[in-house]
């Protein structure tokens, strides 16, 4: 009898109720253009940067390797919150189905936790640079490079049916307003019609200390690596901090995310909607920003692979 009970709850809620960033309509308006150029400014910022590092044999080395994936995760990572919420902003009622909120939720997760994995590997590669130069090529060949991106990649699908499977399990009968403009898995577990503390734990356990672990991981490579460029000349040290600089710089404006929302129990801030936003449309943006602007192989990449264009156009 109560598994029936259970079985007809599940089936009450089809859809979900976001409430998107603001109520107030020239706000929305004015979120709408903003997020509007960011979404697009990310896209094509990040499809230069794997464009160029296709093209540039000069680039087609481990570490370029790694900020291709990260460029393409960014792409994907964007485009699964962005253009709904864009949508949304016209429309009195944001509905999401329950399909899609799961769909949303696995892509998201996916691609947010392939994204750690990936910054953790790309630690790593650095370390490996800088630290152990003689070994790197032995140890960071094409083989290792693929074998770790099979191995990110993995892992983050993993991860993210998971924690789907957890979340969709439960049943859900109502209320359904989601206080954020894109499902993610503590708003809709908290939706649940059912006592949700162990579900919340299982949240912080996982996501939470993935994204922790890693952090303190990448922290301690780079205490490693800057112990290390005590001893290099001031040239071969001043290239070595300026990548090093640039991956820390995204490591914390991602990873700073993934701590504050996952490593709590499911309860929701008001600044949750502010970090997610920010999370969501400018975190893609600025990794290649951070990425290009400090970094000389990949600006003249760029300028040839422009040149290049603009030269076929001419003829």
């Amino acid at each position: 009898m109560e598994e029936a009970v259970l079985f007809n709850q599940t089936s009450v809620v089809t859809h979900f109720r976001l409430t998107g960033l603001s109520v107030n309509q020239n706000v929305q308006v004015f979120v709408f253009a903003m997020f509007l150029i960011f979404y697009i400014l990310t896209l094509f910022g990040n499809f230069l940067i794997v464009t160029t590092i296709i093209y540039d044999r000069r680039l087609h080395t481990p570490m370029y390797f790694f900020l291709s994936n990260l460029s393409f995760i960014d792409i994907c990572h964007s485009t699964v919150t962005v253009p709904k919420m864009l949508v949304d902003t016209w429309s009195e009622e944001k509905f999401i189905s329950f399909d899609a909120c799961v769909t949303q939720m696995f892509f998201l997760h996916l691609f947010a936790c392939t994204e750690i994995f990936l910054l953790t590997v790309m630690a790593y590669d650095r370390y490996m640079a800088i630290c152990k130069p003689l070994q790197y090529m032995t140890v960071m060949n094409w083989k290792v490079c693929v074998l770790l991106a099979v191995g990110f990649w993995t892992g983050g699908g993993v991860h993210s049916i998971a924690l789907t499977a957890l979340t969709f399990k439960l049943p859900y009968c109502g209320p359904d307003k989601i206080d954020n403009f894109f499902c993610d898995v503590p708003q809709v577990v908290e939706l649940g019609c059912t006592d949700t503390f162990i579900y919340g734990i299982l949240i912080v356990s996982n996501s939470g200390l993935i994204s922790l672990v890693c952090f303190v991981v990448i922290v301690v490579s780079y205490v490693i690596i800057l112990l290390n460029l005590r001893h290099r000349i001031s040239e071969g040290r001043r290239k070595a901090l300026s990548t090093c600089a640039a991956h820390l710089t995204v490591v914390t404006l991602f990873l700073g995310h993934c701590i504050f929302i996952y490593s709590r129990p499911s309860i929701s801030l008001p600044e949750d909607k502010v970090v997610s936003a920010f999370f969501s449309v400018i975190t893609p943006l600025l990794n290649p920003v951070i990425y290009t602007l400090r970094n000389e192989d990949m600006k003249n990449g760029m300028n040839k692979l422009i040149g290049r264009k603009e030269g076929k156009e001419e003829k």
